[in-house]
Parts: structure tokens; sequence; C-alpha cells
């Protein structure tokens, strides 16, 4: 079931809604809790019921694991012996199914050996949930969930909240399972309703009016990525990094809201990233749970920044890298992480440089070096990656619509070449449309708020409510052309 579907918004939504609510009136708090438990996994079973089994095993494993770290000191062998066994079981868990097929293919191609490569169906969201407990596990063995009673309901019900389940943000257990014993927050409430409906409804706008209008743009390049040219890639490559940003973030936006009308609070999962003005600052306003959960629990505990500064480096290197392989069974993703680790490493190494340079330089080298990571995190293969990056930088030379020639006629003169678009197969049908689109698009994720800032001025004003109302209605008008959301696929 999907957030952008009428199946959700005017069925599961609104009847998980009443029945919570409805519960919570006569102080059955346990039985709403149960209840949206049920609806959760109702949802992740929506999509396909053997999906349920072993989310479950996963859920019920790791509850145990909790529960005997709870009664383990920490750094004995006992508890040791605990971190271990709960981490093999979700990274085992992981490993078998996403990852299975991807090592035994990459043996085969590097022994040219024959091997039999599984066939193994990706359960949905298990890269999510799998990170979400070992979380959990950590911080059980580091002795940081004494101070919280969790049974077993409370705790599935974190791991299996449907707002938050499929792709995040990825949670803490503290930053939500408390909220689970809050009565006010069972209680229900118009503002909350309201705000988390705006929340909502401008994530989905982000989905369905954006992400989802470019995306045909984005295929039509990388599906022919070995004869497109300079302008066609170009377009492909803007394309993709707007509809990965307001699908994603689309998606964050439409949970965090459905958080508010049941009254919990998500946390935040994107900041503006392409305002960032440099690697760093993007990785503090990109995923930003996802980063957390990479500096929590793999950048500290091999060391950090603690061993020196040649430690340090191959600390961020090594934790980007498997960032990377986090997202997808293929090279790649491994090369995506190992792009962003050395972005970071240079980006760390320039500092100690005391030289900074001007904000726009910054945020334009911030930005290319994105989007050039970006080909190869939607690219099939290697091979149609390097094939775009070649187009993007004019190695294939550059080949530009006729419609700038007459503007423009020093270029030819160097060796521009100029088509009509009728030529250029692989731009939009109405391409002019497409490049005034991304140029706005541009603007928008340099220039104007984002989401929490806009809620930040929320007022229960009529004018307020007309234009909320607008985009709703169009993207109610819309819902008939239905996608995923492309973080799904990890």
């Amino acid at each position: 079931m999907l957030f952008n579907s009428y199946e959700f918004i005017f069925g599961f939504l609104p009847i998980t809604l009443l029945v919570f609510f409805g519960l919570s009136k006569y102080r059955l708090v346990r039985a709403a809790t149960i209840w949206l438990l049920l609806a959760s996994l109702f949802f992740y079973g929506y999509w396909k019921i053997s999906y349920v089994p072993l989310l479950l095993i996963s859920v019920v494993g790791n509850y145990y694991f909790g529960q005997f770290l709870d009664g383990a000191k920490p750094g004995t062998p006992k508890a040791k012996a605990l971190l271990f066994g709960g981490v093999a079981f979700n990274l085992g868990i992981l490993g078998y199914y996403k990852y299975a097929a991807f090592f035994v293919s990459s043996l085969n191609h590097l022994f040219q050996t024959q091997w039999p490569v599984p066939d193994i169906e990706l359960p949905l969201a298990i890269s999510f949930y799998s990170f979400t407990q070992i979380a959990y596990v950590v911080d059980a063995y580091r002795g940081q969930t004494e101070d919280y009673e969790y049974d077993l309901p409370s705790y599935s019900l974190f791991v299996t909240f449907f707002p938050q389940l499929i792709a995040g943000p990825i949670l803490r257990h503290n930053e939500l399972i408390p909220q689970f014993k809050v009565l006010r927050n069972f209680v229900f409430s118009h503002k909350n309703v309201a705000i988390g409906l705006t929340w909502f409804i401008l994530g989905l706008g982000k989905k369905v009016l954006i992400a989802d209008r470019i995306s045909p743009w984005v295929a039509t390049v990388f599906d022919n990525a070995e004869i497109v040219t300079f302008t066609e890639a170009w377009v492909g490559a803007l394309s993709y990094t707007f509809q990965l940003y307001f699908d994603f973030s689309g998606y964050s936006d439409m949970a965090i809201g459905l958080g508010w009308i049941f009254n919990f609070r998500l946390p935040i999962n994107f900041n503006s990233p392409y305002k960032a003005t440099s690697i760093i600052d993007f990785w503090r306003r990109w995923h930003i749970t996802l980063s957390f959960f990479l500096r929590d629990y793999l950048y500290i505990p091999l060391g950090g920044s603690r061993r020196g500064e040649i430690r340090r480096y191959c600390n961020l290197f090594l934790t980007m890298l498997l960032g990377g392989l986090w997202h997808g069974a293929g090279w790649t993703y491994v090369i995506w992480g190992a792009m962003h680790g050395t972005f970071l490493v240079v980006n760390h190494a320039w500092k100690k440089f005391g030289v900074k340079l001007p904000q726009f330089f910054g945020w334009l080298i911030t930005f290319l070096a994105v989007m050039t990571s970006w080909i190869f995190f939607r690219a099939d293969n290697l091979y149609e990656a390097t094939e775009i990056v070649k187009a993007t930088v004019g190695i294939k030379g550059i080949v530009l619509v006729n419609d700038v020639e007459p503007a423009l006629p020093w270029l030819a003169e160097m060796g521009v070449q100029f088509r009509p678009w009728q030529e250029l197969p692989y731009l939009p049908p109405n391409y002019q449309q497409s490049f005034v689109t991304l140029g706005l698009l541009l603007l928008a994720v340099t220039l104007l708020p984002n989401t929490q800032q806009i809620i930040k001025q929320f007022k229960p004003k009529w004018w307020w409510a007309m234009g909320v109302s607008g985009i709703a209605l169009a993207c109610l008008l819309s819902l008939n052309r239905i996608s995923e959301f492309l973080y799904f696929q990890f």
C-alpha cells in the first residue's frame, strides 16, 4: 500500500485513525497500541503477506536479545556474546536476502566459476528495520535501555510503525517507544491533525507533482546511456538529482506528518541538502537519521578521530563505503559510497589548510560532486554510469540544441555542435519546458524554505487552508499515475 494511493488516503488511514482514537477515548490505551501494531502489520503485509513472518521473526528475536542484554553487565563475556549474536542475527538475515546473489555472482565473475546464483526476493524495508534493530541491540549492550521498560507490543510497534517502516526515518528506540507511554499522546488533537495533514500534503506534493513528473526524463536518458549526448546527459543527471530528493524527502515528510496525526513525533530526515556548501555540510542535511546511524554505530566504533588523522580518514572512507553497500547489492552503490568517502576525506583534509572557498564556489563544487555521484547511484551498472559521466563532461563531444546557436555563435568556433531537437531523441518532448522546470527546481532547492520551515509558519487561516487544499486537490487528481517511492528498493 502506497501513501500516494486512494486505498491508503481514503481507506486505511481514516479507519486506522478512527479505531485508534476510538479505543483511546475509552482509556483502552493498551488496546489502541495493539490496534496500531496490527494495522502496521496489515499495511506491511498488503504488499506481500509472505514478507510478514520474516519481519516478525526479526522483531521478536531482537526484542529478546535486548531483554537478555539488559540483564548482562556491559563488557562481560556474556554481554559480548549476546551483542555478537544480536548483530550477527540481523546481519545474517540482511546478508542472505540482500547480498547472497550479489556475492555469488561477483565470485563467479572474479574466478570464472559457474556456481548457481540464488534467486532470492528482497523483502520490503529489510535494510531499514535491520538497521533500526541493530541500533537497539547495541544500545542495550551499552546499558542505554535499562531506564526504559519495553514490553513486546510497544517494541514491536516501534519497529513496525507504518509511517516509517518502509523507508525511514531510521528511528532510535528512545525516540519513539517512550512516546507510547505518554497518555496525552492518545488524546485526539485537532491542532496536531491539522499540522500533520499539512506536512503530509506537502510531502505528497513533492512526490506526485514533482518527482513523478520528471521521472520519465530520467528513465529515457539512463536507458540509453551509451548514446546520449551532452545536453541529454545533463538533463538526465539533473532530473535524477531532483527526482531522488523530492521523492525521498517527500516520503519522509509524509511519514512525519502521519506521526503528527497520531500524536507521535518522528525525527527530521532532510534539511535542504542542496543548499550545502561542502560535502560535510551535505551529510548533515541529507538522510540525517542514516548519517547519525553511520556515525554512532560504525564510524565511532571504528575509532572515529581518536587514533590520528590517517586512521580517521580510513574510518571515514570505510564508513561511507559500507553506507553505499547498505543501499544495494551492486558495484554502483559501492562506487557511490567510495566517492562520498573520498569527498569527505578531501573535505576534512582541506579544512586543515584553513582556506575557505567563496560560498558560491563551495556550493557549486558540492552540488556537482553530489550530482555526479547520483549518476552511479541510479545507473544499472558501471558501464552505463561512466558513459553518462563521459557525456556530461564533454568527452563524447558537446552537442547543444540549435535554438541557442544564434545567441552564442562563438561556441561553434570552439567545436560545439548544434543540432535540432528532433535529432536529440532522449530530450523530453517539450524540451524548452523541461529546461525551465529544471532551472526553477534548482532555484527552489537552493533558495526556498524547506518543509519544516514552512510548517513553523503554520497558521489556521482561510488562505493557508486554501493553499494546502489546492495542493491536495492537484495531488488527488494525479493519483492515477501511482508509482512506488525510489527508496523502497533499498
